[in-house]
């Protein structure tokens, strides 16, 4: 007998790798193992015996009953002073700033590693969950629980590689204490599911930091990076978010280093950014997440890309805020000068994610419409199947989903990703990427227009 979460989610190639299934498995059976495609997935170590569900309860892309709004309204709801809007989800208050201390080792603004520091020195927590490197070259990053703020300046800076929180989470049940939780949507989504099952995840994890997400990657898409880059020899270890004194914030840089000790460097608009926004390397689950800026968690965190800031190139962050503790320790650290932050209009921070909140709504809105037309199994969603896209974006939908799957089947095809294989794939994926030109420049007059909207909205936004 197979686990549920096998049958109804791992076998639609709907995991996103989590891994609290693992975690909460009361019979212990399922363990997280790398896929084909260099992703996290659940299997069995041996069978189901009792087809309990609880790992299809946890699981943020099973048809479980609730929803990113449901749970929310559930934590956030009765907090006085809170307001919702949907893109957002709820919101007690919206800042832009940055901590000069963390920031230069920082993605942006330094904003995540400066309150999962504080919440320890300030005794709000025992110990802090997040992601950091393992000097492993099979494993670069993971989930790992740190006591001291020197450790958590370790996971410092952004990880674009699979992890997944099976160990982390069993270590919670397993060791009493405080804990504070830093993830993405899909992940803090999981983790709210089991804390609704679990009373000693309700009570030990009390405080979750989200990061905003358009999508995760898998392992091959570092390695794509690094023979872009110029790596020949094992990478041992990555730096995803390099900052150059040269360079707006915008263009950072991926830093890889060899088992020899040499380094290689790859900017964003080498390379890098062709294969983020055309989404290769990124699992078919990510098709099917519409919370943008991590709704269930009580503070969420995310890089200011908008014109003001995203020159700058120590980096800036925008901050979330729903908890009304979180709202209290981030007006008192600013009102003594330990981080250099400012209300910012809920509007503008929804306008920094615009083109993720396309992709997590219109384009999601499509390919549902286009899953129900070929009776394909996805998972019910708070956005609606819809047809309503023009010609220009639906073309451009079905190219980029399109390249997706050739980047993953790519891998498959190959066994593993060939390290020189950077040049094969970009080959492969040549007639598409004429194609997202042609679509560019048929769609620049109406760019144009709404570039000019933009300006008039951030206009009375900043009055």
């Amino acid at each position: 007998m197979k686990s549920p979460v096998i049958t109804s989610v791992v076998e639609h190639d709907l995991c996103i790798g989590c891994g609290l299934c693992a975690a909460l498995c009361p019979q212990g059976i399922l363990a997280m193992q790398w896929n084909c495609y260099g992703e996290y997935n659940p299997v069995e170590t041996s069978p189901c015996t009792t087809e309990c569900g609880l790992c299809l309860k946890a699981c943020p892309f099973a048809d479980s009953g609730e929803n990113e709004d449901t749970i929310a309204k559930r934590l956030y709801g009765a907090v006085p002073g809170i307001r919702h809007r949907s893109e957002t989800g709820y919101y007690l208050a919206s800042y832009v700033g940055y901590s000069e201390r963390h920031r230069p080792t920082s993605a942006s603004g330094g904003m995540a590693t400066w309150l999962l520091e504080t919440l320890l020195t300030e005794g709000v927590v025992d110990h802090v969950i997040c992601v950091s490197p393992t000097g492993d070259p099979e494993r670069l990053f993971s989930f790992q629980v740190f006591d001291t703020p020197e450790d958590v300046r370790t996971g410092a800076g952004s990880a674009y590689y699979p992890v997944e929180m099976s160990e982390v989470i069993r270590q919670v049940l397993e060791v009493p204490g405080r804990y504070a939780v830093t993830g993405l949507p899909c992940f803090l989504k999981a983790i709210r599911l089991a804390q609704q099952r679990n009373k000693k995840l309700r009570e030990r994890i009390v405080v979750t930091v989200g990061l905003t997400c358009g999508q995760l990657k898998s392992r091959q898409f570092t390695e794509y990076i690094a023979d872009l880059a110029g790596v020949r020899g094992e990478v041992a270890g990555v730096r995803y978010r390099g900052k150059s004194q040269d360079q707006p914030a915008n263009n950072f840089y991926f830093s890889f280093t060899t088992a020899d000790g040499k380094e290689r460097r790859l900017f964003w608009n080498e390379g890098i950014a062709e294969a983020w926004r055309n989404r290769w390397f990124t699992p078919e689950a990510c098709n099917y997440c519409d919370d943008v800026f991590a709704e269930c968690a009580d503070v969420t965190c995310m890089d200011a890309w908008l014109p003001d800031f995203s020159g700058d190139p120590g980096g800036t962050s925008l901050l979330i805020v729903r908890s009304g503790e979180m709202l209290n320790l981030i007006e008192e650290c600013c009102a003594f000068g330990k981080i250099s932050v400012a209300s910012i209009n809920i509007s503008r921070v929804v306008r920094s994610q615009r083109s993720v909140i396309t992709i997590k709504k219109s384009h999601l809105a499509y390919r549902l419409y286009q899953d129900e037309l070929l009776r394909k199994v996805f998972p019910k969603k708070r956005i609606r199947s819809s047809s309503n896209l023009s010609e220009l974006e639906r073309w451009k939908c079905k190219t980029i989903c399109a390249m997706q799957r050739q980047s993953r089947e790519f891998t498959l095809k190959n066994g593993c990703y060939l390290k020189d294989g950077a040049s094969s794939l970009k080959g492969e994926m040549y007639w598409d990427l004429m194609q997202l030109r042609l679509i560019r420049f048929l769609s620049f007059p109406f760019r144009a227009v709404r570039y000019g909207l933009e300006l008039v909205a951030q206009t009375l936004d900043r009055r």
